[in-house]
């Protein structure tokens, strides 16, 4: 069986360098906002290029901060729009909602599958604050378009980087080309650790300053609460686990590029649009997702060839009951990619020999 992700494998080439940092931590008798938390806080900044990292619980609780943070400075307020892509994760979606402001929802690029930057205009309105671009897949969704519309209309650009560490635009970072960006250390993410953790980047000190706070209860100082915050702290044992891992994250991203390439250049069949090539350095490949009109069909024939393969994601948000009074507006696009996706294996696991057979079984399929 070619398993889609096996992360006791993933772990496995630096579990006695984990083991020993946990060892550490669990010696030091000191669990949480310790000086690993810091120092992981200060490692992943130096990489991403920011002046400022501050770490919490996970990747949703980075965004809801973020937009938080901003209605706390006074740079928005209750009802603002922010644009978004209609087709991501449904973390992005709610850490807007959850700041009671308002989601527009942007049809992606079929070629991409990433926001449709031409698309991005037509739905700036006066109400609009801010765009929450996300690099799904692991490929970068920013661009002169988007950087254009952020400078002229004054608009705050938030990453959502959670499917993108080491990935980069020009030299720099995603997580470094917007005001703020959101970070998700999910276990099955490209830099993950062993549980949820998240974190924030920023050049804004200002930001960065509400951000620790509001993780922290709204505290700035202990047993002082200047906001209403919340509990959402990076722990120190996922902080070692983390710097441990981020040494090897380049290497592993390398990994997941051959894969890519080699899917690329040896999937014939022609059911199967592959995703479009991007500039290398723009795409880490978080997942090799690829279109396919009978996926469900092609899911179930992989499978009984020893193959998993997943969906990314059945459902679109609009789609979703948490969402219901949206009225399930029409998003053709989106809903063609929802129903269409299917992502091959790849990562650190996955060998070229199992990418060999992953191809095989594909060309196979009639």
């Amino acid at each position: 069986m070619i398993e889609f992700l096996n992360l006791q494998k993933r772990v496995a080439p630096h579990a006695d360098e984990i083991k020993k940092a946990v060892a550490d931590v669990v010696g030091g008798g000191w669990y949480v906002l310790g000086t690993h938390v810091t120092g992981f806080e200060q490692d992943y900044a130096r990489y991403i290029g920011s002046e400022y990292c501050v770490g919490v619980g996970n990747g949703l609780d980075a965004i809801t901060l973020i937009y938080r943070a901003y209605k706390e400075m006074g740079l928005m307020q209750d009802g603002d729009e922010v644009i978004v892509p209609a087709n991501t994760y449904i973390a992005s979606i709610l850490g807007i909602t959850e700041n009671g402001l308002t989601p527009v929802l942007v049809e992606p690029d079929i070629h991409t599958l990433l926001i449709d930057p031409e698309l991005i205009e037509r739905h700036i309105t006066p109400r609009t604050r801010s765009i929450l671009t996300v690099h799904l897949y692991g490929r970068c969704a920013y661009g002169p378009e988007m950087r254009r519309l952020c400078e002229d209309c004054q608009l705050l650009l938030v990453e959502d980087n959670a499917q993108a560490h080491g990935c980069s635009y020009e030299g720099r970072k995603t997580g470094n080309l917007g005001h703020a960006a959101a970070h998700s250390f999910y276990p099955t993410k490209n830099l993950g650790a062993l549980g949820d953790a998240g974190a924030v980047t920023t050049d804004d000190e200002s930001l960065a300053a509400c951000v620790k706070s509001l993780r922290n209860y709204g505290s700035t100082r202990k047993y002082v609460f200047d906001r209403k915050g919340r509990n959402s702290r990076l722990d120190e044992m996922q902080a070692v686990v983390l710097q441990v891992r981020l040494k090897y994250l380049d290497q592993e991203n390398e990994h997941r590029r051959r894969l890519a390439a080699f899917y690329r250049h040896h999937i014939s069949n022609p059911l199967l649009t592959l995703p479009d090539p991007l500039p290398r350095e723009q795409n880490v490949w978080h997942q090799y997702p690829v279109l396919c009109a009978e996926r469900d069909r092609l899911k179930d024939f992989l499978l009984r060839q020893g193959i998993e393969t997943q969906v990314h994601y059945p459902l679109p948000p609009h789609w979703q009951e948490c969402y219901a009074e949206w009225g399930r507006p029409s998003l053709p696009v989106t809903e063609q990619i929802h129903a269409t996706e299917l992502s091959l294996p790849i990562g650190p696991e996955i060998t070229l020999e199992e990418a060999g057979q992953v191809v095989e079984a594909i060309n196979r399929f009639a």
